[in-house]
């Protein structure tokens, strides 16, 4: 026996879709507002109501970690390059022929005149076979047992003096030597202020080197050895490599006598994972510094403000939800409910239409198309749907004057949303404090500090780069030009400090060239020294020029040079070290030649007041100022070069660097940072829930509202499509099988209908024709 459907039943799968589950809509945004908002008002009592660090600030422990790695840094660089430099002087004394031990030593040591003592050794019987300058302590160490170019090691001599030995191996004649070269440990170029101290202490937590007040104390020796041990204990998996810095390093904080505290940082001379290429990694070596400061004892929170942000942020919580849930949800949900009993058939109830926005509007269209359907009514151009006293709606809808809707009521749920966070900010805006009363003097002196070191950096690079030109012309014989070639690419493979080299003759004509193109002038190729050749350009042009020494004592024109190109990446690689902020490297007429935040070539110095302390600095040491003003006050250093130390000194150039107040770890600022880091969230999160609203709430419920309006109207053509299934997606459905219950309003007269009156078949009990 078969069973035919009912026209309802037909309906009974699409009623439990819509009964079904939905996913996302109008209720996920409305619970997500309050609580996110009661958790940005638990954090405001959390973080602006609390205290920052007492003690010592966290600039400061930070600023001593960072002229540690500073030390650390210049510390490696140094002894690195004293290795390299033996090395290759090595390599090209090595020869089929044996040269003079003797000689060797002396065309060493005019070249490199910084080690304090040399000394050739055959290496197979450990015999030595000429020395120079001070007694290498060569005794506490089996030459014999050595390794091809060992890595450099630290001995300490009969007096207790530590010294640090380089090798080299040499070989020539078909004999196996050692070249050995003697340093002091000492910190190059590091500024050392009036209250810090520096210690270079070696694995075993003994100090090597000191430097400043207090040091060789017991206490300064007491805490460089605690230091060196906790960066000892730290392995390539702790290091900063993210900060700027590849070894261990940290700071740490001792008790001192009164109201003042010692800041402690420390940084290991390492290259992490990478400790192997660097012939220093081995050593074990700690720079650490130490400062006295005064304790910070003021407090920097305001539990009262905190405490009344957030009741007021919560009282805005409660207050936007409930008018979002009576305006927005409520009216949603009602209307889902009214739609789904249409669509299914039911028509005995009317509509419950809303006061306000598109439910109001929906709901007239739904009231109209109910009346419709019992054939009660039909669709009107001409007649307005508009709600009576009891909200029902007496006849049809059509085209309505668009009133103010629930988009309306969002821009004002935002505008209250917003007033807290913007009250934040104005609160973070009214209690900055002055800069002058809250960064230490210590901070400027740090900043000074380290400015001159990077200074001596860059200088010492230039003026390692002219020792290595100036060893080249000793070696290169620039009549075999095969040979020299050879020579120039080996000496640019070590050293990356230059673009290219090449050897001219008298006239400046090139001989044998390695790397880029030349860009230096023909004139300047002739003149010994180091110079800036150009002024203007996309790069500037830095070149060091050694002459070739003369043999039988007067110059003639047969005299050869060499001449290196400086990289400007190399020079700013050492502008860029962690903490020191933006950093610029201006010559003679404060043009800059290169920066760590990226610049024009012969450029400006962005910053107006540092242009300003530049013009005013004259004299041949460091100057360190705070610079204020309205909107970001900030420190800044400038170090012009020596002219004393080297040819790098006859530039004329400076380092010029700034570092905003705000973004330094002081207790006053990191307040504020609260402060502005509540108001964001505050932000944040209103416009998170807000616009979440608007996207999968409104903006489908008007587009509904519009669809309504018009079936209502008698457009039995255009499809009603759900865009989520969510309540608003619900009622879409439902508006759809309503439409496919309407009958068509321009469909021909049903046969047997007189004038087209609706036959059983639209009968408004059953579904229409579908589309």
């Amino acid at each position: 026996m078969t069973t035919t459907r009912s026209p309802i039943s037909k309906l009974r799968p699409a009623r439990r879709r819509a009964d079904m589950a939905v996913l996302g809509g109008v209720r996920p945004p409305l619970a997500a507002l309050p609580v996110l908002l009661a958790l940005v008002a638990g954090l405001t009592v959390f973080a602006v109501g609390s205290d920052a660090e007492r003690g010592v600030p966290e600039a400061v422990l930070s600023s001593q970690q960072h002229i540690a790695e500073d030390g650390a840094v210049a510390l490696q660089g140094a002894v690195d390059q004293s290795v390299t430099d033996l090395r290759t002087a090595a390599a090209d004394f090595a020869g089929s022929k044996s040269a003079p031990a003797d000689g060797m030593l002396t065309r060493l040591n005019q070249t490199y005149p910084k080690w304090r003592g040399t000394a050739v050794v055959d290496q197979s019987t450990g015999r030595l076979l000429a020395a120079q300058g001070e007694a290498l302590p060569l005794g506490k160490v089996n030459l014999r047992g050595l390794p091809a170019n060992p890595p450099p090691r630290l001995v300490r001599d009969d007096s207790g003096v530590t010294r640090l030995l380089a090798f080299a191996t040499l070989s020539q004649g078909g004999r196996q030597e050692l070249l050995v070269a003697s340093q002091s440990v000492k910190l190059p170029g590091i500024s050392v202020g009036k209250q810090h101290t520096l210690n270079v202490v070696d694995r075993d937590g003994a100090t090597l080197t000191s430097a400043g007040p207090g040091a060789g104390t017991e206490q300064a020796k007491s805490l460089a050895g605690s230091a060196s041990r906790q960066a000892q204990s730290r392995g390539p998996s702790d290091t900063a490599a993210a900060g700027g810095f590849d070894g261990p390093s940290g700071s740490l904080v001792r008790a001192a006598d009164g109201n003042t505290r010692t800041a402690v940082g420390y940084a290991a001379v390492a290259r992490g994972l990478a400790s192997k290429e660097s012939p220093s990694g081995g050593l074990g070596l700690t720079v650490v510094t130490t400062v006295q400061t005064e304790r910070h004892g003021a407090g920097t929170g305001d539990l009262r403000l905190a405490l009344l942000a957030a009741a007021v942020l919560l009282a805005l919580a409660a207050g936007v939800t409930a008018a979002l849930h009576l305006v927005v949800q409520r009216p949603v949900l009602r209307l889902r409910r009214d739609a789904q009993r249409l669509g299914s058939g039911d028509l005995t109830a009317p509509v419950h239409v809303s006061r306000f926005g598109e439910p109001a509007r929906i709901g007239a269209a739904l009231e109209a198309l109910r009346l419709q359907l019992r054939g009660r009514g039909g669709p009107s151009q001409d007649t307005v749907a508009q709600p009576s006293a009891k909200g029902r709606v007496p006849r049809g809808t059509g085209k309505v004057r668009r009133r103010l809707g629930l988009r309306t009521v969002l821009v004002v749920c935002a505008f209250a949303l917003l007033a807290w966070p913007a009250s934040m900010l104005l609160t973070l805006g009214s209690t900055l404090p002055h800069p002058a009363a809250v960064v230490p003097r210590l901070i400027s002196d740090d900043q000074r500090q380290r400015t001159e070191t990077t200074a001596d950096r860059v200088r010492r690079g230039i003026n390692d780069g002219y020792a290595d030109l100036t060893h080249l012309a000793t070696v290169i014989d620039a009549s075999r030009s095969e040979e020299a070639r050879k020579a120039l690419d080996r000496s640019l493979e070590q050293h990356g400090r230059y673009r290219s080299l090449y050897v001219v003759d008298g006239a400046g004509k090139i001989l044998a060239r390695a790397g880029d193109e030349p860009r230096t002038p023909t004139k300047v190729r002739i003149r010994p020294g180091v110079r800036q050749t150009n002024t203007s350009g996309t790069e500037p042009v830095l070149a060091a020029v050694a002459a070739q020494p003369v043999k039988g004592g007067t110059a003639t024109s047969g005299r050869h040079y060499v001449v290196g190109e400086f990289k400007v990446q190399y020079l700013t690689g050492i502008l860029d070290r962690p903490g020191l902020g933006s950093v610029w490297l201006v010559d003679s007429e404060h043009r800059v030649i290169a920066s760590n935040k990226g610049f024009v070539a012969f450029g400006r110095v962005s910053d107006s007041r540092l242009r300003a302390q530049m013009k005013d600095d004259r004299t041949t040491k460091g100057s360190a100022e705070l610079l204020l003003g309205w909107r970001d006050p900030a420190v800044a250093a400038v170090a012009p070069f020596n002219n004393k130390l080297g040819v790098a000194g006859a530039l004329g150039w400076k380092v010029a660097s700034i570092r905003p107040v705000f973004w330094i770890g002081l207790p006053e600022y990191e307040a504020q940072r609260r402060i502005m880091l509540v108001g964001l969230l505050g932000v944040a999160t209103g416009a998170l829930c807000v616009g979440w609203l608007y996207l999968v709430v409104v903006r489908p419920l008007r587009e509904v509202a519009q669809g309504a309006e018009a079936l209502a109207a008698g457009d039995r053509r255009t499809v009603l499509y759900p865009r989520y299934h969510d309540e608003v997606g619900s009622i879409a459905r439902s508006l759809e099988l309503i439409r496919q219950r309407l009958p068509r309003t321009d469909a021909p007269p049903a046969p047997g209908s007189p004038d087209g009156a609706p036959s059983p078949s639209t009968s408004p009990s059953g579904p229409g024709p579908r589309s």
